[in-house]
């Protein structure tokens, strides 16, 4: 038996075999490179929040879509694609929360433990729920016995939120096997997380069908954000929301509505948002500074702002606010 051509064969399988390996690392950092190509600062940050999602509920491509909008991406799906969600990194304190439980949240977690340099599996150290709609609270299926089987994760949420989780199915499963433990919240009052990170609840008017509607802000060492990711309309709120963001260094706001003519098939008086043209209106006389704090989130699918190609995503960008984008970190 020749011995040369299995040298050669061997030869040839080990470089194929670190070709292979090469090739795996190489989309590897393309994976992780594509969620983090955004950031905005220093990866070694202590207390960051980062972008786990910025689409509205129903996500993108959305479910029996025919608009150009939805057509390409059921044939080519964009991993920037996720269903609005904050994640919170406490590096000293080696703690990490979610803001919002999406359909995407198997994702999601992935990549705030990345984020966070955490083992890939852990779960995080509390999730916090803004009301019960779709995209916000049904991630929490995914820690079920039919999932990951978690073991008594943290949920926080407002009083009718937690009796809405309690009292019906198949939440109140995941509430008696212990996969998660509610944990009740309550307006304008403060939680500390850590000793350098806490949270507030904000009440926001909203279609409360089943719970309240809040949004949160987030107070780290050094800024502090606003997160309203859903609310009908500015001028229903009792609140200032320009006296708000005066107080904050991030407002990430509801924009899921780009104006009302791009949903042509929806009466837009049963699913009120603030328009981003209406928002914009609003606070066109801020300062550039006060301006470039605002981060237009919870796009509709049919919303121009998810294409940086577009033009309403450039008169955006030029009025001098920002949109929000999958994977961006920030300084807390």
């Amino acid at each position: 038996m020749k011995i040369w051509p299995l040298i050669r064969l061997f030869r040839h399988g080990a470089a194929i075999v670190v070709l292979l390996a090469w090739s795996c690392k190489e989309k590897e950092a393309e994976h992780e490179g594509n969620f983090n190509k955004s950031q905005t600062i220093e990866a070694d940050q202590e207390v960051k929040l980062v972008i786990l999602g910025t689409v509205q509920d129903a996500g993108s491509p959305q479910l029996g879509c025919k608009k150009s909008c939805c057509a390409d991406l059921f044939n080519k799906p964009d991993p920037g694609r996720k269903v609005v969600s904050l994640g919170l990194v406490d590096k000293e304190a080696q703690k990490r929360f979610l803001l919002e439980a999406t359909p995407d949240i198997t994702s999601q977690l992935h990549n705030l433990n990345w984020v966070a340099n955490t083992a890939a599996d852990q779960m995080p150290d509390g999730v916090f729920l803004t009301h019960a709609h779709i995209g916000h609270y049904t991630g929490l299926m995914y820690f079920g016995k039919e999932a990951v089987n978690a073991s008594e994760v943290p949920v926080y949420a407002m009083p009718r939120m937690i009796g809405f989780l309690q009292n019906n199915g198949p939440w109140d499963q995941l509430v008696n096997q212990k996969n998660i433990v509610l944990k009740g919240i309550s307006e304008d009052s403060i939680m500390h997380l850590t000793p350098s990170l806490s949270i507030v609840p904000v009440r926001v008017p909203h279609r409360d069908e089943y719970s309240e509607t809040v949004g949160y802000r987030i107070k780290g060492p050094a800024k502090e954000a606003l997160f309203i990711p859903d609310i009908d309309k500015w001028s229903r709120w009792e609140q200032d929301i320009t006296a708000l963001i005066a107080e904050v260094d991030y407002a990430f706001l509801d924009a899921t509505f780009f104006n009302g003519e791009e949903l042509n098939t929806r009466d837009l008086s049963q699913i009120p948002h603030p328009f981003v043209v209406e928002s914009m209106a609003l606070f066109n006389s801020l300062p550039p500074d006060e301006k470039k704090k605002i981060y237009f989130i919870h796009f509709n699918h049919t919303n121009p702002l998810l294409s940086p190609e577009s033009e309403e995503y450039k008169k955006t960008i030029s009025n001098g606010f920002r949109v929000a984008g999958f994977g961006k970190e920030f300084e807390l």
